[in-house]
């Protein structure tokens, strides 16, 4: 019988695309399925959270996140656009954010049909891989496709059912702060919450031990 965890991830988060590369291959060479369960990023949920990190806090994120791509050879670039609009000299969050909630409804969508964790992983290379302008022209429509999923039936149903989508991306939250913690990428097996993209090997000999085989 298969092992399940659950992933709880954002769009905007660098190190949860740092991770669910690594979570979909895990879950690709192992007897184990990864529910996907997006979560709105902290721009969304306390939008003063940047204003008040310690000065250092961006300028260390930034290296770091760069070293982690670099030790495990994954393509990275900032993302253009940013799935949140923010001023970067102020770190004051836009009143406005086109980009977020669609992409996060469209997550959830895609994890209705059991496929969040491929569209994720997919949707999360153009952003954070490099590349540029991943909100136009057909990148999405092709990442979904990857997935094995339709852009425009998702995006249809993330606007028929925004509000419904969003009670379970709140419901999400809950879900990962019941488990222990509040912050992405966390996976939560067995009720364990394993925070960030260095806990991958840890969760995977937890699993282990739980009995978690190679297909």
């Amino acid at each position: 019988m298969s092992l399940s965890a659950d992933l709880f991830w954002s769009f905007r988060s660098p190190y949860s695309y740092l991770a669910i590369g690594r979570y979909r291959a895990l879950a690709a060479s192992h007897d184990l399925i990864v529910n996907l369960r997006p979560v709105y990023p902290l721009a969304v949920r306390q939008p003063d959270f940047f204003e008040r990190n310690h000065p250092n806090w961006l300028s260390y994120t930034m290296r770091d996140m760069i070293r982690v791509a670099q030790f495990h050879g994954i393509p990275f670039g900032p993302p253009r656009p940013d799935p949140i609009v923010q001023n970067v000299a102020t770190r004051e969050i836009a009143a406005e954010q086109p980009y977020i909630h669609r992409l996060t409804r469209l997550g959830q969508a895609a994890s209705r049909r059991g496929k969040g964790l491929a569209f994720c992983d997919e949707v999360a290379q153009l952003i954070w891989g490099g590349a540029k302008d991943w909100h136009l022209g057909d990148h999405l429509a092709g990442a979904a496709r990857r997935a094995g999923l339709d852009l425009a039936e998702l995006d249809a149903e993330a606007e028929r059912d925004a509000e419904e989508l969003d009670t379970e991306i709140a419901a999400n939250q809950v879900a990962l702060e019941i488990a222990g913690h509040w912050g992405v990428p966390t996976l939560v097996f067995d009720g364990e919450p394993f925070f960030g993209q260095d806990r991958i090997e840890m969760a995977k000999w937890r699993m282990e031990q739980k009995g978690l085989q190679p297909r």
